[in-house]
Protein backbone atom coordinates (compact mmCIF):
# COMPACT_ATOMS: atom_id res chain seq x y z
CA UNK A 1 0.00 0.00 0.00
CA UNK A 2 1.62 3.16 -1.47
CA UNK A 3 2.58 5.60 1.70
CA UNK A 4 0.18 8.83 1.79
CA UNK A 5 0.02 9.06 5.60
CA UNK A 6 1.15 12.49 5.82
CA UNK A 7 -1.53 13.52 3.32
CA UNK A 8 -4.51 12.18 5.22
CA UNK A 9 -3.02 13.12 8.76
CA UNK A 10 -2.71 16.60 6.59
CA UNK A 11 -6.40 16.78 5.47
CA UNK A 12 -7.54 15.97 9.05
CA UNK A 13 -5.73 19.03 10.19
CA UNK A 14 -6.52 21.58 7.25
CA UNK A 15 -9.97 20.47 5.95
CA UNK A 16 -11.68 17.90 8.83
CA UNK A 17 -10.98 19.15 12.64
CA UNK A 18 -12.87 22.20 13.65
CA UNK A 19 -10.29 25.27 13.96
CA UNK A 20 -9.99 27.12 16.99
CA UNK A 21 -11.52 30.03 16.07
CA UNK A 22 -15.15 27.78 15.36
CA UNK A 23 -15.03 26.18 18.34
CA UNK A 24 -14.77 29.67 20.05
CA UNK A 25 -17.52 31.28 18.04
CA UNK A 26 -19.74 26.94 19.08
CA UNK A 27 -18.83 28.03 23.39
CA UNK A 28 -20.10 31.85 22.74
CA UNK A 29 -23.01 30.36 21.19
CA UNK A 30 -23.34 27.99 24.01
CA UNK A 31 -22.95 30.28 26.68
CA UNK A 32 -25.55 33.32 24.85
CA UNK A 33 -28.41 30.79 25.23
CA UNK A 34 -27.27 29.29 28.51
CA UNK A 35 -27.38 33.45 29.41
CA UNK A 36 -31.02 33.66 27.98
CA UNK A 37 -32.37 30.77 29.53
CA UNK A 38 -30.89 32.02 32.91
CA UNK A 39 -32.99 35.29 32.41
CA UNK A 40 -36.04 33.53 31.19
CA UNK A 41 -36.49 31.35 33.71
CA UNK A 42 -35.91 34.01 36.50
CA UNK A 43 -38.45 36.14 34.82
CA UNK A 44 -41.09 33.35 34.69
CA UNK A 45 -40.72 32.45 38.01
CA UNK A 46 -39.42 28.96 37.20
CA UNK A 47 -37.15 27.39 38.95
CA UNK A 48 -33.34 27.39 38.11
CA UNK A 49 -31.09 24.42 36.72
CA UNK A 50 -28.65 23.14 38.66
CA UNK A 51 -25.91 22.68 36.01
CA UNK A 52 -25.26 22.83 32.69
CA UNK A 53 -23.32 19.92 30.85
CA UNK A 54 -21.66 20.01 26.92
CA UNK A 55 -22.32 17.00 25.47
CA UNK A 56 -22.14 15.16 22.40
CA UNK A 57 -19.73 15.54 19.60
CA UNK A 58 -19.06 19.07 20.59
CA UNK A 59 -17.92 17.54 24.30
CA UNK A 60 -16.13 14.27 22.82
CA UNK A 61 -14.04 16.62 20.88
CA UNK A 62 -15.36 14.86 17.10
CA UNK A 63 -17.19 17.59 15.23
CA UNK A 64 -16.43 17.72 11.47
CA UNK A 65 -15.94 20.55 9.57
CA UNK A 66 -19.37 21.46 7.52
CA UNK A 67 -19.04 23.65 4.25
CA UNK A 68 -22.98 24.35 4.90
CA UNK A 69 -22.61 25.01 9.16
CA UNK A 70 -24.67 22.08 9.56
CA UNK A 71 -23.40 21.86 12.78
CA UNK A 72 -24.86 20.34 16.03
CA UNK A 73 -24.07 21.97 19.37
CA UNK A 74 -25.49 19.53 22.30
CA UNK A 75 -25.85 21.71 25.86
CA UNK A 76 -27.58 19.52 28.45
CA UNK A 77 -29.67 21.67 31.14
CA UNK A 78 -30.43 19.63 34.43
CA UNK A 79 -32.46 20.73 37.13
CA UNK A 80 -33.48 19.18 40.66
CA UNK A 81 -36.30 16.92 40.30
CA UNK A 82 -38.20 18.50 43.49
CA UNK A 83 -38.11 21.97 41.83
CA UNK A 84 -39.84 20.63 38.91
CA UNK A 85 -43.32 21.20 39.62
CA UNK A 86 -46.49 23.17 38.44
CA UNK A 87 -48.39 25.66 40.10
CA UNK A 88 -50.33 23.55 42.14
CA UNK A 89 -47.56 21.46 42.97
CA UNK A 90 -48.23 18.15 40.98
CA UNK A 91 -45.06 17.02 38.78
CA UNK A 92 -43.96 18.72 35.05
CA UNK A 93 -44.13 16.14 32.54
CA UNK A 94 -41.11 15.68 30.35
CA UNK A 95 -43.31 17.82 27.83
CA UNK A 96 -44.14 20.35 30.64
CA UNK A 97 -40.14 20.84 31.33
CA UNK A 98 -39.35 20.47 27.70
CA UNK A 99 -42.14 23.75 27.12
CA UNK A 100 -40.40 25.86 30.03
CA UNK A 101 -37.02 25.87 28.86
CA UNK A 102 -38.47 26.58 25.51
CA UNK A 103 -40.71 29.56 26.86
CA UNK A 104 -37.68 30.72 28.77
CA UNK A 105 -34.81 30.56 26.27
CA UNK A 106 -36.94 32.22 23.57
CA UNK A 107 -36.15 36.22 23.96
CA UNK A 108 -37.66 37.54 20.64
CA UNK A 109 -34.22 37.89 19.08
CA UNK A 110 -34.62 34.55 16.81
CA UNK A 111 -36.61 35.23 13.63
CA UNK A 112 -37.16 31.40 14.28
CA UNK A 113 -38.14 31.37 17.20
CA UNK A 114 -37.06 27.56 19.86
CA UNK A 115 -39.17 24.74 18.30
CA UNK A 116 -39.69 21.88 21.30
CA UNK A 117 -38.78 18.76 19.97
CA UNK A 118 -38.99 14.83 21.17
CA UNK A 119 -35.64 15.33 22.94
CA UNK A 120 -34.53 18.54 23.75
CA UNK A 121 -35.43 22.32 23.04
CA UNK A 122 -33.88 23.43 19.48
CA UNK A 123 -32.45 26.91 18.90
CA UNK A 124 -31.93 27.69 14.84
CA UNK A 125 -29.37 29.79 13.84
CA UNK A 126 -29.20 31.97 10.36
CA UNK A 127 -25.92 30.48 9.05
CA UNK A 128 -27.38 26.45 9.03
CA UNK A 129 -25.94 25.08 12.92
CA UNK A 130 -28.42 25.21 15.60
CA UNK A 131 -28.03 24.53 19.29
CA UNK A 132 -30.08 21.42 21.11
CA UNK A 133 -30.96 21.77 24.81
CA UNK A 134 -31.52 18.55 26.25
CA UNK A 135 -33.83 19.20 29.30
CA UNK A 136 -32.65 16.34 32.30
CA UNK A 137 -33.67 16.17 35.90
CA UNK A 138 -31.70 15.00 38.95
CA UNK A 139 -33.72 12.49 41.48
CA UNK A 140 -32.26 10.85 44.24
CA UNK A 141 -32.81 6.82 45.25
CA UNK A 142 -31.56 4.32 48.12
CA UNK A 143 -29.33 1.48 47.02
CA UNK A 144 -29.88 -1.67 48.31
CA UNK A 145 -27.22 -0.21 51.60
CA UNK A 146 -29.53 2.28 52.24
CA UNK A 147 -27.08 4.86 50.60
CA UNK A 148 -28.14 7.73 47.94
CA UNK A 149 -27.63 7.31 44.36
CA UNK A 150 -27.91 10.06 42.02
CA UNK A 151 -30.79 9.02 39.03
CA UNK A 152 -30.61 11.30 36.10
CA UNK A 153 -33.92 11.15 33.42
CA UNK A 154 -34.02 13.03 30.14
CA UNK A 155 -37.39 14.80 29.25
CA UNK A 156 -38.30 12.66 25.86
CA UNK A 157 -41.76 10.84 25.18
CA UNK A 158 -41.32 10.02 29.42
CA UNK A 159 -38.84 10.68 31.94
CA UNK A 160 -36.59 8.52 30.57
CA UNK A 161 -32.75 7.30 32.92
CA UNK A 162 -30.36 9.02 30.77
CA UNK A 163 -27.16 11.02 31.22
CA UNK A 164 -25.08 11.72 28.23
CA UNK A 165 -21.95 12.80 30.12
CA UNK A 166 -21.10 8.87 30.41
CA UNK A 167 -21.04 8.60 26.77
CA UNK A 168 -18.47 11.65 27.21
CA UNK A 169 -16.47 9.39 29.51
CA UNK A 170 -16.96 6.12 27.44
CA UNK A 171 -15.78 7.85 23.91
CA UNK A 172 -12.69 9.46 26.07
CA UNK A 173 -11.41 6.49 27.89
CA UNK A 174 -11.74 4.83 24.76
CA UNK A 175 -9.86 7.07 22.46
CA UNK A 176 -6.85 7.09 25.56
CA UNK A 177 -6.59 3.25 26.19
CA UNK A 178 -6.49 2.02 21.84
CA UNK A 179 -5.27 5.17 20.78
CA UNK A 180 -0.70 4.43 20.13
CA UNK A 181 -0.33 8.43 20.51
CA UNK A 182 -0.99 11.05 22.60
CA UNK A 183 -1.15 13.71 20.62
CA UNK A 184 -3.28 16.00 17.98
CA UNK A 185 -6.44 14.49 19.75
CA UNK A 186 -4.85 10.95 19.50
CA UNK A 187 -5.52 8.56 16.91
CA UNK A 188 -9.03 7.11 17.40
CA UNK A 189 -10.19 10.52 17.89
CA UNK A 190 -8.83 11.21 14.25
CA UNK A 191 -9.68 8.41 12.93
CA UNK A 192 -13.27 8.95 14.13
CA UNK A 193 -12.99 12.62 12.16
CA UNK A 194 -11.92 11.49 9.44
CA UNK A 195 -14.75 8.88 8.97
CA UNK A 196 -17.81 11.27 10.27
CA UNK A 197 -16.20 13.32 7.35
CA UNK A 198 -15.96 10.90 4.33
CA UNK A 199 -20.31 10.36 5.63
CA UNK A 200 -20.43 14.08 5.16
CA UNK A 201 -18.97 14.31 2.01
CA UNK A 202 -21.81 14.47 -0.61
CA UNK A 203 -25.01 16.27 -0.02
CA UNK A 204 -27.15 13.57 -1.79
CA UNK A 205 -26.06 11.17 1.17
CA UNK A 206 -27.84 13.85 3.74
CA UNK A 207 -30.93 12.19 5.52
CA UNK A 208 -29.61 8.33 4.40
CA UNK A 209 -26.29 8.23 6.69
CA UNK A 210 -26.22 6.90 9.82
CA UNK A 211 -25.70 9.33 12.58
CA UNK A 212 -22.65 10.33 13.88
CA UNK A 213 -23.12 8.99 17.10
CA UNK A 214 -23.41 5.27 15.33
CA UNK A 215 -20.19 6.03 13.34
CA UNK A 216 -18.39 7.02 16.68
CA UNK A 217 -19.60 3.57 18.33
CA UNK A 218 -18.47 1.58 15.29
CA UNK A 219 -15.13 2.82 15.26
CA UNK A 220 -14.61 2.61 18.60
CA UNK A 221 -15.48 -1.06 17.78
CA UNK A 222 -13.66 -1.74 14.90
CA UNK A 223 -10.49 1.05 15.07
CA UNK A 224 -6.92 -0.48 14.03
CA UNK A 225 -4.04 1.10 15.15
CA UNK A 226 -1.04 2.20 13.20
CA UNK A 227 1.48 4.35 14.88
CA UNK A 228 3.51 5.55 11.88
CA UNK A 229 0.76 5.26 8.99
CA UNK A 230 -2.69 7.17 9.41
CA UNK A 231 -3.60 6.39 6.33
CA UNK A 232 -3.50 2.70 6.92
CA UNK A 233 -5.28 2.93 9.71
CA UNK A 234 -7.83 4.71 8.50
CA UNK A 235 -8.53 2.14 5.70
CA UNK A 236 -8.36 -0.65 7.64
CA UNK A 237 -10.66 0.85 10.18
CA UNK A 238 -13.19 1.23 7.76
CA UNK A 239 -12.85 -2.17 6.17
CA UNK A 240 -13.18 -3.08 9.55
CA UNK A 241 -16.75 -1.40 10.03
CA UNK A 242 -17.58 -2.50 6.43
CA UNK A 243 -16.76 -6.08 8.14
CA UNK A 244 -18.17 -5.81 10.90
CA UNK A 245 -21.50 -4.35 9.65
CA UNK A 246 -21.45 -7.27 7.18
CA UNK A 247 -22.06 -9.39 9.95
CA UNK A 248 -24.69 -7.25 12.01
CA UNK A 249 -26.53 -3.87 11.39
CA UNK A 250 -27.28 -3.95 15.35
CA UNK A 251 -24.92 -1.35 17.29
CA UNK A 252 -25.70 -1.28 20.56
CA UNK A 253 -25.82 1.96 23.02
CA UNK A 254 -22.14 2.35 24.76
CA UNK A 255 -23.61 3.22 28.10
CA UNK A 256 -27.62 2.20 28.58
CA UNK A 257 -27.37 -1.75 28.47
CA UNK A 258 -30.35 -3.35 26.53
CA UNK A 259 -30.71 0.08 23.91
CA UNK A 260 -29.37 0.34 20.91
CA UNK A 261 -28.32 3.15 18.30
CA UNK A 262 -29.78 0.92 15.74
CA UNK A 263 -33.27 0.74 14.49
CA UNK A 264 -33.37 -2.62 14.12
CA UNK A 265 -31.38 -5.33 12.61
CA UNK A 266 -31.80 -3.71 9.20
CA UNK A 267 -31.33 -0.61 9.69
CA UNK A 268 -31.53 1.24 6.73
CA UNK A 269 -28.49 4.24 7.34
CA UNK A 270 -26.51 1.62 8.84
CA UNK A 271 -27.08 -0.60 5.44
CA UNK A 272 -26.68 3.04 3.24
CA UNK A 273 -23.27 3.38 5.18
CA UNK A 274 -21.91 -0.01 4.49
CA UNK A 275 -22.66 0.50 1.06
CA UNK A 276 -21.08 3.56 0.64
CA UNK A 277 -17.61 2.26 2.50
CA UNK A 278 -17.68 -0.69 0.36
CA UNK A 279 -17.51 1.69 -2.61
CA UNK A 280 -14.75 3.92 -0.93
CA UNK A 281 -12.97 0.46 0.05
CA UNK A 282 -13.04 -0.42 -3.91
CA UNK A 283 -11.56 3.16 -4.93
CA UNK A 284 -8.65 2.40 -2.63
CA UNK A 285 -8.05 -0.79 -3.95
CA UNK A 286 -5.25 0.73 -6.43
CA UNK A 287 -3.39 1.78 -3.46
CA UNK A 288 -2.35 -2.32 -3.53
CA UNK A 289 -0.95 -2.51 -7.15
CA UNK A 290 2.13 -2.89 -7.78
CA UNK A 291 2.69 -0.38 -10.22
CA UNK A 292 0.06 2.51 -8.67
CA UNK A 293 1.83 6.14 -8.43
CA UNK A 294 1.63 9.04 -5.91
CA UNK A 295 -0.35 10.55 -8.00
CA UNK A 296 -2.81 7.84 -8.47
CA UNK A 297 -2.98 6.77 -4.97
CA UNK A 298 -3.72 10.43 -4.00
CA UNK A 299 -6.55 10.62 -6.67
CA UNK A 300 -8.04 7.57 -4.99
CA UNK A 301 -8.15 9.57 -1.56
CA UNK A 302 -9.82 12.13 -3.64
CA UNK A 303 -12.62 10.26 -4.99
CA UNK A 304 -13.31 8.67 -1.60
CA UNK A 305 -13.80 12.27 0.06
CA UNK A 306 -15.29 13.62 -2.59
CA UNK A 307 -12.10 16.82 -2.69
CA UNK A 308 -9.53 17.72 -4.84
CA UNK A 309 -7.73 18.13 -1.57
CA UNK A 310 -4.82 15.09 -1.82
CA UNK A 311 -4.49 15.81 -5.87
CA UNK A 312 -3.09 19.27 -5.16
CA UNK A 313 -0.32 17.98 -3.29
CA UNK A 314 0.61 15.26 -5.47
CA UNK A 315 2.72 17.93 -7.51
CA UNK A 316 5.20 18.39 -4.08
CA UNK A 317 6.75 15.41 -2.96
CA UNK A 318 8.26 17.54 -0.27
CA UNK A 319 4.60 18.56 1.13
CA UNK A 320 4.88 17.99 4.71
CA UNK A 321 1.69 17.87 7.73
CA UNK A 322 -0.29 20.99 7.32
CA UNK A 323 -2.44 22.08 10.41
CA UNK A 324 -2.08 21.97 13.89
CA UNK A 325 -2.70 19.48 17.05
CA UNK A 326 -6.33 19.34 17.26
CA UNK A 327 -7.30 19.62 20.61
CA UNK A 328 -5.91 22.72 23.02
CA UNK A 329 -4.07 20.88 25.16
CA UNK A 330 -1.81 19.30 22.63
CA UNK A 331 -0.62 22.82 20.97
CA UNK A 332 -1.95 25.79 19.03
CA UNK A 333 -4.72 25.31 16.56
CA UNK A 334 -4.74 26.24 13.07
CA UNK A 335 -7.30 28.93 12.18
CA UNK A 336 -9.20 28.62 9.20
CA UNK A 337 -12.49 30.07 9.79
CA UNK A 338 -13.59 33.42 11.36
CA UNK A 339 -15.25 33.34 14.56
CA UNK A 340 -19.13 34.51 14.50
CA UNK A 341 -21.25 35.28 16.90
CA UNK A 342 -25.20 34.28 17.52
CA UNK A 343 -27.38 35.15 14.94
CA UNK A 344 -30.78 35.53 13.66
CA UNK A 345 -32.28 32.18 12.47
CA UNK A 346 -34.33 31.23 10.10
CA UNK A 347 -33.84 27.73 8.82
CA UNK A 348 -34.35 23.62 10.67
CA UNK A 349 -32.19 20.87 10.25
CA UNK A 350 -32.94 17.82 11.31
CA UNK A 351 -30.73 16.01 13.63
CA UNK A 352 -30.07 13.14 16.73
CA UNK A 353 -28.64 14.46 20.17
CA UNK A 354 -25.80 12.81 19.07
CA UNK A 355 -24.12 14.63 16.14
Amino acid sequence: MINCSDDVLAYHNDAVTLPQSERTAMRKRRDANRDRLKNGLEKNKNPEPFMYCKQGSYAMLTMVQHGDNKYDIDDGVYFQKDDLVGAKGAELSPLDARKMVRDAVDDESFSTPPEVLKNCVRIFYVAGYHVDMPVYRRRIEKDLFGNDKEIFELASSEWNRSDARLVTDWFNAENQKQSPDETNGRQLRRITRCIKNFSHSRSSWENQMASGFAITKLVTECYKADTGREDASLRHTMTAIRDRLNASLVVNHPTTPDETISTGDNDPKLRFFREKLDDALTDLAVLDEAGCSRKEALKAWDKVFSTEYFSSRATDDTKTIAGAPAIVTSGILKSVASAAGPQSAVRKEGGGRFA
